[in-house]
């Protein structure tokens, strides 16, 4: 089959690899889209010690059964493989199993023609639905367990409060999505790439800035949420946020830099990291996008799986526009 593989940091190469094994309790899946997703680029850029390559990566994916016990299915895969036994999986926080493992780090990824994956982590969805944008599942369970976490905790209900999403690609626009499902009605996404800002704009969704030209107002917001995850964006994240108020981290670019940890005690601030999803939080963000219930979805740049090296260069040097790009190994 034909795969995109990480060989070397800033090396992703297009070629044959042996097509996947199935084994016991597993499905041959072939991809029809897949997206590519910051994480992968920080694996590319040699900044992620848990992919080691060579590696097919990739996870956010639809795909069609080929072979196994849902032969025919169409579905989205989520990429989160658990043990399904701990206390945590038991108590539905699959997210947090000790033993959990994602295609694309610990196994073989969907930058490719097939994957092999455990029958139970198959979702179906209509054979009819639209495939790439049902590749976006997996950001849209982040943004919305992110989102979920975040009114669980604030002292105020999101749609009382003025809300700052910190990076405009899929994860930080479907957290936009998804806090004015929860009324929020004072929304402000911060993006630095200037193309990136105007197709967010088009979209008439919430205000959008560059936060190298434009101050964030200092205590201005009742809730953060942390799409990008460095250090100059968890300093912003802690200025930004009212006293009494919320950060979500949900983006991990890198794990370097000072807090100021004298505001967030003196000022009350809650400070989470999230990680992926619940099962249940990826199953409704899959029927959501089914049912057209988070927009059109009509800002993914859509290309072939050849194009993938490209795609990564593009990315990396701030020339794509879209927040989302997607893959289509065998429809283009």
């Amino acid at each position: 089959m034909k795969a995109l593989v990480y060989t070397a940091p800033n090396t992703i190469e297009y070629r044959n690899e042996l097509d996947p094994n199935l084994v016991a309790d597993e499905s041959l899946v072939r991809i029809d889209a897949v997206g590519i997703c910051g994480s992968d680029l920080h694996a590319y850029l040699g900044h992620d010690s848990r992919r080691v390559p060579p590696l097919i990566l990739g996870h956010e994916v639809c795909g069609t059964v080929v072979e196994g016990p849902r032969t025919g299915v169409k579905a989205v895969l989520n990429p989160l493989i658990t043990c399904g036994e701990c206390d945590d999986c038991v108590n539905g926080l699959t997210n947090l199993c000790k033993d959990r493992k994602l295609i694309g780090m610990n196994r073989p990824g969907a930058f490719a023609e097939f994957i092999t994956i455990p029958t139970k982590n198959i979702v179906e969805v209509p054979i009819d639905s639209d495939s790439t944008k049902l590749a976006l599942t997996e950001p849209a369970a982040v943004s919305l367990h992110a989102v979920r976490l975040v009114e669980k905790v604030a002292v105020r209900p999101i749609s009382e409060g003025a809300a700052l999403v910190i990076g405009g690609g899929a994860v930080g626009l479907f957290c936009v999505y998804f806090l004015l499902d929860y009324g929020c009605k004072n929304i402000t996404l911060a993006e630095t790439n200037a193309d990136r800002r105007m197709t967010i704009e088009k979209l008439g969704l919430c205000d959008v800035v560059d936060p190298v030209k434009t101050d964030l107002e200092s205590d201005g917001f009742d809730s953060v949420l942390d799409a990008v995850g460095n250090e100059h964006t968890r300093r912003s994240s802690i200025q930004a946020v009212k006293p009494g108020g919320v950060i979500m981290h949900i983006g991990l670019s890198d794990a370097h830099g000072e807090m100021d940890v004298r505001k967030m005690t003196l000022a009350e601030v809650t400070f989470i990291g999230t990680y992926t999803y619940t099962a249940l939080d990826f199953r409704v963000a899959a029927r959501k996008i089914q049912n057209g219930e988070i927009g059109t979805l009509d800002w993914v740049d859509e290309r072939s799986l050849a194009q993938g090296s490209t795609s990564f260069q593009e990315l990396i040097q701030g020339q794509v526009a879209s927040p989302k790009i997607v893959l289509r190994p065998n429809n283009l």
